[in-house]
């Protein structure tokens, strides 16, 4: 049967700037998919942000309605994995880029799009993890592959204040780790310490400006929000063989090194793109999340929100404002 729903939609104006409002949809206006979920949370990502805001990279028409992150319950099912009732969730692929997302009260998406929300966490934990958590849970995983052990040496954490950040703040320090938060909000040091930060450091002062090839060796391993030259200071600062897991670019997409890093210490650049995770892995990490890595500081972070209130947040993420998880309850 059809169902009548709100979402955010975001529309472009003919002079290019976004509007945005609550309106309806139905559920036949949703895309074709194996399984319809009710959505009962989402969470705010800075790609749901550009996404609103008429940024054609990341969605190619309009009107559209974001949200890369959702979970719920399964309404109807094709696949047999998947039956009404269900608990489950959705990050990454294509949601809320070119398929309807979380921002609506249903979405419709292809079954290998869809994780059975862990017993231990609610659907409301599971978002306020979401794509953030989810990239910080493959970056510690990429990077204990690589060799990475607590009481290996301090572990940097940059652009600690947003999603990702703060995430992989929570979670290393969760696992023994001994965390290092970079920040230019000096003023969220209690935040991050009470998140497991052993230290807050300015982000001035990883962004090197000398044009050394090489420094002083500090970093057993990170996780870098941000690119730019603080990526290629941190390269230039590792530990024998540490390795770095990059999933931003907040600073910028380009950045200069030399190949010293890597042939004189052996260090790594890890690339993380959380989207098109292989689902056993998907499910591997979110049973992760659900347990070791499933700290009790998690709503330290949370800042819940309603339909109504979502703009002005958006809003404040684009100005680079945002702390920690933004969650969207649809008020069931």
């Amino acid at each position: 049967m059809s169902t009548t729903f709100r979402a955010l939609i975001v529309e472009e104006n003919p002079d290019g700037i976004p509007n945005r409002y609550i309106g309806s949809h139905s559920t036949d206006d949703l895309p074709a998919g194996d399984v319809l979920i009710q959505v009962a949370y989402s969470g705010l990502n800075y790609k749901d942000a550009l996404s609103a805001s008429i940024h054609k990279g990341i969605t190619r028409s309009y009107p559209h309605t974001p949200g890369v992150d959702a979970s719920g319950t399964v309404v109807e099912s094709n696949d047999d994995e998947f039956k009404p009732g269900d608990r489950v969730l959705v990050t990454g692929y294509d949601l809320g880029m070119n398929t309807a997302g979380g921002f609506g009260e249903y979405i419709r998406v292809p079954a290998d799009w869809v994780v059975p929300v862990p017993e231990s966490l609610d659907l409301r934990e599971a978002m306020i993890f979401g794509t953030a958590g989810f990239t910080a849970a493959l970056s510690i995983y990429r990077l204990e592959l690589h060799g990475l052990t607590p009481g290996g040496g301090d572990v940097i954490v940059t652009g600690a204040t947003g999603g990702v950040g703060s995430m992989g703040v929570m979670m290393l320090a969760a696992s023994g780790y001994r965390v290092v938060a970079s920040t230019g909000k000096t003023d969220q040091a209690d935040y991050l310490k009470r998140l497991g930060a052993a230290e807050i450091i300015h982000r001035d002062e990883i962004n090197d400006t000398s044009g050394k090839p090489l420094l002083n060796r500090r970093w057993a391993g990170g996780i870098d929000t941000v690119g730019g030259n603080p990526l290629a200071r941190l390269l230039a600062a590792m530990e024998y063989e540490g390795g770095i897991a990059v999933c931003g670019n907040v600073a910028s997409v380009d950045f200069s090194t030399t190949v010293y890093p890597f042939i004189l210490r052996g260090a790594a650049l890890i690339g993380i793109n959380s989207a098109t995770t292989p689902m056993p892995l998907r499910r591997e990490l979110w049973k992760r999340i659900a347990s070791e890595w499933k700290s009790e500081h998690r709503e330290e972070m949370a800042n819940d929100v309603t339909l109504e209130e979502l703009n002005d947040e958006i809003e404040r993420i684009l100005r680079g404002e945002q702390r920690g998880r933004v969650v969207l309850g649809h008020g069931r």
